[in-house]
């Protein structure tokens, strides 16, 4: 079934004939980046868009796995913070990123002679709220991941089956999305739960995410690293740390990591169904 889907993706990009791919470095925009690439050789382009909610971090990597897959790799910078309908943080905010981002990528493919531009959007995203397809649709770019039905365990299955070191690289969406829906969004509360995390990271724990809401910063860990967490760590050590980022409180989530919880509160009938 993934062969499958593998040869209808390889198809779909010899049919296109050139491509400029919103590459965050995420593992499904590097999945669509690495195909393209292997079909189309340097009449693909990988582009990634960079802004404060983009960790310094995440950019080094995607500039690494392009370097390692070979695409051509472009960045341009995108201004999503100079708008008041992202940084108030509505429901939709990821609307007004997606916008900004393809109304950047958009007019340098035309420029440039790409016809299409194509995202890393999977079959399983279109399961959750995500109001920034909507803006990328109305722009004219396509998922391919989601066009054949790849989900996020297949993207990883075949990018194991492809050799990218990165199969398994953690999920790690905008830093926009640590903060709950309608708390103002700005370049400092980015950097301090960017930070934060970073802090987490070089004491070995993945797959995590702080959570940030007003003063208060909420570590989210898998479950099964929850124990290990609280027995292992210099828990003094680590709410100084956050303090000097400018955290008051510092508390864990005892449910854990997972992905989407911010949204659990919405209507269903807001999901892209």
């Amino acid at each position: 079934m993934l062969t499958e889907k593998f040869e209808q993706l390889k198809v779909l990009f010899r049919e296109m004939e050139m491509a400029l791919i919103a590459y965050s470095g995420g593992i499904d925009s590097t999945l669509v980046a690495k195909i393209a690439y292997d079909v189309l050789g340097d009449r693909a382009l990988a582009v990634t868009a960079v802004s404060p909610s983009l960790l310094p971090e995440e950019l080094e990597d995607a500039k690494i796995q392009a370097a390692t897959i070979g695409i051509p790799h472009r960045i341009v910078q995108t201004h999503e913070m100079d708008n008041p309908n992202y940084t108030s943080n509505p429901v939709n905010r990821c609307y007004f990123c997606k916008s900004e981002l393809h109304d950047t990528l958009k007019p340098l493919a035309e420029e440039l002679g790409y016809p299409y531009v194509v995202d890393g959007v999977n079959a399983d995203d279109l399961q959750d709220y995500r109001p920034g397809i909507q803006a990328a649709k109305e722009r004219g770019a396509r998922s391919p991941l989601a066009e054949v039905g790849v989900s996020k365990a297949e993207v990883r299955q075949l990018s194991q089956q492809l050799g990218l070191p990165w199969w398994d690289k953690p999920a790690q969406p905008c830093l926009s999305s640590r903060f709950p829906y309608g708390e103002e969004i700005t370049i400092a509360k980015l950097q301090r739960v960017g930070r934060a995390e970073i802090y987490l990271r070089k004491l070995g724990w993945e797959n995590l995410r702080v959570r940030s809401e007003g003063d208060t910063a909420r570590i989210e860990l898998l479950p099964a690293n929850i124990k290990d967490f609280i027995l292992t760590t210099d828990l003094q050590s680590l709410v100084c740390t956050f303090q000097e980022l400018g955290f008051i409180y510092v508390t864990l989530d005892l449910e854990g990591y997972r992905s989407g919880k911010l949204n659990q509160h919405l209507p269903l009938q807001s999901l892209n169904r």
